[in-house]
Order: C-alpha cells, then sequence, then structure tokens
C-alpha cells in the first residue's frame, strides 16, 4: 500500500502533509511513502532526512500520483494533474469541500475516492484526526503574538519606580479553539482578558482560563449537536452589540477568531463600534476569508481606521509552518489508520463507521 503526496502550491501554503517522524510510522505500519523532490526543503527537511526514514523521492507530481494509492495533501492539486491519478485510489486532505465540489467530482470520475477533513464529526474517537482543531489552537496563539508585536505599549502591568504602567486588555471574539488559545495565551503574557461567544457552555472554559466572559442578558445557548456556533437570532445580535460597543471603550486588542461553518463569518465588530477605540488599538480578524468578524477588514491586508488597525489574516499558519505540519500530518496518520485493515493490508471504506461516512465527499 503506497502513500503520496506532491509539494503544494509554497506561494499560498507551506505546510506538508507528511514529515519525516510521521513517514516512519507509516513504515513501521507496512506503507511506502513516495514524495515529491524538495517536498519539505522551504522548511528545511531535506531530502536526504526523508530517505533516512525510508522515504523514496521522484522529481515529478506526475510520478508520485500515478503510483499512490492513498494520496494525502493539504490542498485539492491544480487541475491540470488530475489525469495521472491512479484508478480507485483515495484523495485525504482539508479540500473545503462545499466550495470545491466542481474539482472534487472531476476527480471521483477517476474512481478516486475523496475524503475532506474539515467534514470531520467532532465526537471523542475523532479528536486526534481533528485537523481544525489543531489548526486553530495554532491560529489563536499567532494571532496574540503578531497583535502584542504591533502594540505600541507594554502588554503586562510593570509598577516601576517612575510609575506604574497598566496591563493592555483583550477582547476575544468567539470562545472556539482558537478563541481558548487566544485567551490562554494572552493572560499568560500578562492581558486582562475578556471574551464573548454566543455559546453559553464556553463561559465555563473562559474563565477556566482567567478570562472574563460578557453575557448578554437573556441569552440562550446557541450550539449545534456537533459543538460549533449556530447563527445568533436579531434580539441577541442587538444585546450582544451593546454590550460589546461598551466593553470597547476599554479595550486595547480585539482578536476575532467567530465562524459558523459553511456560513459567511457574523459581523460582530461594527463601523459604530471602531469609533469607540482609541487610536493605536488593534483588531486581529483571523475570520477574514470568510468575510471577517469586523467592519473594514480586508483579506490579507493591514486597514487603519481613525487610528485604529484592522489586520485581516487568512494564512495565519504560514508563519508557523513547521508546527503546523506536525500537527497536521500526525492528524492525517490517525485518520489512514483508521482507514486501513492491517490484517488485510487493505483499505477499508466502512460507511457504518461515523468517522468515515461523514468525511467522505458522497
Amino acid at each position: 500500500m503506497i502513500i503520496g503526496s506532491v509539494s503544494e502550491n509554497k506561494e499560498i501554503e507551506k505546510r506538508i502533509s507528511i514529515t519525516p517522524e510521521i513517514a516512519k510510522k507509516y513504515i513501521s505500519n507496512g506503507f511506502e511513502i513516495l514524495i515529491e523532490k524538495e517536498f519539505g526543503s522551504h522548511l528545511g527537511i531535506s531530502d536526504e532526512k526523508f530517505k533516512q526514514e525510508g522515504c523514496k523521492i521522484h522529481n515529478k507530481k506526475e510520478d508520485v500520483l500515478k503510483n499512490a494509492d492513498i494520496i494525502l495533501q493539504l490542498n485539492l492539486p491544480n487541475e491540470s494533474y488530475f489525469q495521472y491519478l491512479k484508478e480507485n485510489s483515495i484523495m485525504i486532505g482539508n479540500f473545503n469541500s462545499n466550495q470545491n465540489l466542481d474539482k472534487i467530482n472531476k476527480i471521483k470520475s477517476k474512481n478516486t475516492s475523496v475524503f475532506s477533513l474539515e467534514l470531520l464529526p467532532r465526537i471523542t474517537r475523532a479528536q486526534s484526526m481533528d485537523i481544525l482543531s489543531s489548526q486553530a489552537n495554532l491560529s489563536g496563539y499567532k494571532a496574540v503574538i503578531d497583535s502584542f508585536a504591533i502594540f505600541k505599549k507594554a502588554i503586562p502591568m510593570m509598577m516601576t519606580a517612575a510609575g506604574t504602567i497598566s496591563a493592555a486588555k483583550v477582547l476575544v471574539v468567539g470562545a472556539g479553539v482558537a478563541g481558548l488559545q487566544a485567551i490562554a495565551t494572552a493572560k499568560r503574557m500578562g492581558a486582562i482578558v475578556f471574551a464573548t461567544d454566543v455559546r453559553i457552555a464556553s463561559k465555563e472554559q473562559v474563565e477556566s482560563l482567567g478570562g472574563k466572559f460578557l453575557v448578554v442578558d437573556g441569552a440562550e445557548n446557541l450550539e449545534t449537536e456537533g459543538g460549533y456556533a449556530k447563527e445568533a437570532s436579531d434580539d441577541f445580535k442587538k444585546k450582544q452589540e451593546d454590550l460589546i460597543t461598551e466593553t470597547l471603550k476599554k479595550i486595547d486588542i480585539v482578536i476575532c477568531t467567530a465562524l459558523i461553518p459553511g456560513k459567511k463569518a457574523p459581523k460582530i465588530i461594527t463601523e459604530k463600534m471602531l469609533e469607540n477605540m482609541e487610536p493605536g488599538s488593534i483588531v486581529y480578524d483571523l475570520a477574514a476569508s470568510q468575510g471577517g468578524n469586523s467592519a473594514y477588514t480586508k483579506v490579507d491586508e493591514i486597514v487603519e481606521k481613525n487610528g485604529v488597525i484592522i489586520i485581516g489574516e487568512s494564512k495565519i499558519l504560514n508563519k508557523l509552518p513547521s508546527s503546523a505540519s506536525n500537527l497536521y500530518a500526525k492528524n492525517l496518520f490517525n485518520f489512514v489508520l483508521n482507514l486501513y485493515d492491517k490484517k488485510e493490508n487493505k483499505i477499508n471504506i466502512n460507511m457504518e463507521d461515523e468517522i468515515i461516512n461523514k468525511t467522505l465527499v458522497k
């Protein structure tokens, strides 16, 4: 059974799907590994390092795709390479299947089964395969680090002979995985942290990390069975808007992480709210690629309005590609093992398995 992976377009994606450490694990489980030449060179991982773990290197993408039974990627390969896919092969990645269904259907015409792991159910057994959580964790951390680097004041409270510097105040919008990591990181660095989320269940998690949860009066729990946020009512939005408007008068940095699966990101920080913020304040919008949580957000641009800096970030994991690759590769490894019948040395697409059923693009 041969597992292959080809290089991504490095201008938009610097992560890789197989690391030397994980390649070794695949090989110890009976797989062969094929990768493209200079697969990890941009991360400081030489071809020789992969060879030491038992991987085989091919010079061309098409040579990998022609031979691989299972192809592991982050994004779909360029359509010009679909013709080289091996019949009855399997492709696994984070393919944004709702937006890329036409491309995926072209792949399926080669009898290739496509698994898109953003569709993974949020169940205990799937946690080790959860690419959204592993990557969001890093996103939340890096958003805080980048914001603090740009902010022109000290973050923790400092008491000196010359006087006291007050601690920076941070508001985290959305207390999912990215938001909770942002809270934890900001708190560790000495900030005073506030957070808001439509899911009442997140209050306890926020407070356990030392954050103050902003409670909307009369709020109901807007959480799906899968643990994601769902769209709020107009009444809730109005109450949330009033609460955040008042809170932002004392906030230095806002980290936006609120997303609704399959929908445009909710617009939470309005033009009026931004007028309440002090010049020099920062809004770091991790939801930029889905429309943004903040007014004026532009994808991969920095906008300044009345002295407030609004950062729209869509490729934050390219700033931590080694760490992100390590976690992503482990997620994929766990998913492949769930598909693999080691005794029979074959893939078993068991549609009664909720993990397989939910992630197979039909």
